[in-house]
């Protein structure tokens, strides 16, 4: 078969129904909207927006941190009364920590990463019309949107916000009166994160439907794209897991306001004898880490799928160890599951129970190896092409390599208990998970956001200064926070000033906050890039990176039902590049891909991936 017959067959589809579609007003399109497409900005934005107000509270208790005790005039224009002359007062420093915490692992890097490339690409990949269901899609975004202005409520409510670490432990979230942390601002916390965790399973149920029942003709599970496989896997996660959290959730609010004690037992204050009895603070921490840890994957996965992709593209090379990549995610899924309890070595645990989550914490270290191996062989004699998206994407592999090794430390009973709730845990999981996953999230932008925005283009250079000073400065805050913690300084400290062995360790705190108010301020030129280039940015085409998937088959301008005509027939896996006939050359001439909806040609054999 020709390659002209096999676009014909493509291309040459009666107009079907499903490309028309109602008028719609701004509302619906903008607002309200039902459209994968837009729904996944709306994530985007919401998302972005909620990491600026997350990284800017890290700059004021990092200068805290640098700087104890010392008068700073940002500190009395954005804290108010909670920095009298200037001074940050302690009860808000471990507030700031906690909504810190919060907006980052959940707002920022769960719904933010996964609410926004599970909707813009699931459909899209598969060859699909739509999600689903497209109003259970909205409303999944406006519980998410709804959950945020919440959280941020929280922040001005009269005895401040929610203080008690973003894993809020009782007792200090199960008494409104333990401090003023604990008030109405915990109160808007949990309220929050119950309708954060009914949106990411309404949205979940939706991303695993969709991939179950919506693929396009020929598109078998091992002709998925891996980003793909990573949503739909990340999905099952998210619904395995966080109804557990909503329990943890729920029990806490009886815990506060309807007199159990499901968390609480033998409580004093100030002398006097509460009325607790029978609860116990390891059982919330169960619950939390029954999410918390399988929450790591739920945020590091899909940034492995869109590394994996961009990746491919970037090298001119096919995915290498397609199904053991597959493989390992499902393993990541499975492990993920059942290591909670390393979390929780210095709570009492039986030492047998803790070597049993030993030994199942360095067991997931093997499909996290097989998934780094994968990476650096697909990069290994590829045609390089180092854009901004790339970039983050080499830049992602080498986070999660130097984050993922300090983990061993810390998956070991013996070892973690000389360095947990130090700045060497810090260290850890803000490069195998944040730096990893912020890295993942940028390079789905950078790569999808001519599908995002109608053809146009990021800026390269303004991309590639982003990158570098990004991946200098996240190193140079989080490498010497290694060594800090080693040291023994303990995490959600407020100032160190009574501790004299930790008095010279200052300068260090000064570098890390330094290169985070530079690495912050980098984020000014991705921010500029992104706003400019969604009006101004110029037209990279139809599919600017010759990609092989189907969303680069799709018009550039949007449309409902994404395809024009009938939907591409799927005859091929994701990652048909530089592929060569027996005289060693291009299968299409002068061309070193082939899209999945082409056919395949005579004496042509698909790939045994």
């Amino acid at each position: 078969m020709s390659l002209a017959t096999a676009h014909a067959q493509v291309d040459d589809h009666s107009h079907d129904d499903h490309g028309h579609h109602h008028k719609e007003t701004f509302v619906t399109k903008y607002i309200f909207s039902q459209d994968h497409k837009m729904i996944s900005k709306q994530y985007l934005i919401t998302g972005l927006i909620m990491g600026v107000i997350g990284i800017a509270m890290s700059l004021l208790f990092r200068m805290q941190l640098a700087w104890p005790g010392e008068s700073n005039a940002i500190f009395g224009a954005l804290l108010g009364k909670w920095a009298p002359d200037g001074v940050m007062d302690a009860d808000v420093y471990l507030a700031l920590v906690t909504i810190h915490g919060t907006l980052m692992v959940f707002f920022v890097l769960t719904q933010g990463l996964s609410g926004t490339f599970s909707n813009l690409l699931i459909p899209l990949q598969i060859g699909a019309r739509d999600m689903a269901s497209g109003f259970m899609n909205m409303v999944s975004y406006w519980m998410f949107f709804v959950s945020s202005v919440i959280m941020i409520i929280s922040l001005f409510v009269e005895a401040g916000p929610a203080a008690a670490g973003w894993t809020v432990y009782p007792p200090l979230s199960a008494l409104p009166m333990a401090q003023p942390g604990s008030g109405m601002g915990m109160t808007l916390w949990l309220v929050s994160m119950a309708i954060f965790i009914a949106s990411s399973l309404l949205g979940s149920l939706n991303y695993i439907t969709t991939v179950i029942n919506l693929r396009t003709k020929g598109m078998s599970m091992t002709r998925l794209p891996l980003t793909i496989w990573a949503f739909f896997v990340t999905a099952i996660i998210g619904v395995v897991s966080f109804p557990v959290l909503l329990s943890a959730a729920l029990l806490l609010i009886m815990d506060r306001s309807f007199g159990t004690s499901f968390f609480l037992s033998d409580i004093f204050i100030q002398g006097e004898v509460l009325h607790y009895q029978g609860g116990s603070p390891v059982l919330y921490e169960h619950l939390f880490w029954f999410l918390g840890h399988p929450e790591v994957y739920i945020v590091i996965l899909p940034a492995m799928g869109i590394v994996s992709e961009v990746m491919a593209v970037n090298a001119r090379k096919p995915i290498f160890g397609y199904r053991a990549m597959i493989a390992s995610i499902l393993a990541i899924a499975f492990l993920s599951t059942i290591v909670w309890g390393h979390h929780m070595f210095v709570s009492g645990m039986n030492p047998f129970l803790g070597s049993v989550f030993t030994f199942t914490t360095l067991l997931i270290a093997i499909p996290s190896a097989v998934k780094a191996f994968n990476w650096i062989t697909t990069l290994w004699k590829g045609n390089l092409q180092m854009n901004p998206g790339m970039l983050f994407s080499i830049g992602m592999v080498s986070t999660f390599i130097t984050g993922g090794l300090t983990g061993i430390i810390l998956g070991d009973s013996t070892l973690d208990i000389n360095v947990h709730d130090t700045y060497f845990v810090v260290a850890h999981f803000h490069l195998v998970m944040g730096i990893s996953a912020l890295y993942g999230m940028f390079a789905g932008i950078y790569h999808w956001f001519p599908k995002m925005f109608h053809g146009r283009m990021m800026n390269k250079n303004l991309g590639y200064v982003h990158f570098w000073i990004t991946a200098i400065g996240s190193y140079g805050i989080f490498f010497p926070m290694h060594f800090v913690g080693m040291a023994g300084v303990p995490r959600r400290y407020y100032e160190n000033t009574a501790f004299p062995m930790f008095d010279e360790l200052t300068d260090v705190q000064v570098l890390m906050t330094v290169f985070a108010i530079i690495t912050a301020g980098a984020q000014l030129f991705f921010a500029f890039n992104f706003i400019r280039s969604i009006f101004y940015g110029k037209k990279g085409g139809q599919n600017p990176w010759k990609a092989t998937t189907l969303e680069w088959t799709t018009p550039e301008e949007h449309i409902h039902g994404n395809w024009p005509g009938a939907i591409p027939e799927v005859h091929r896996w994701a990652y048909d590049y530089s592929k060569v006939d027996e005289n060693n050359e291009y299968i299409i001439p002068e061309q070193d891909y082939i899209q999945q909806h082409t056919p395949l040609f005579d004496g042509e054999e698909e790939l045994q991936h």
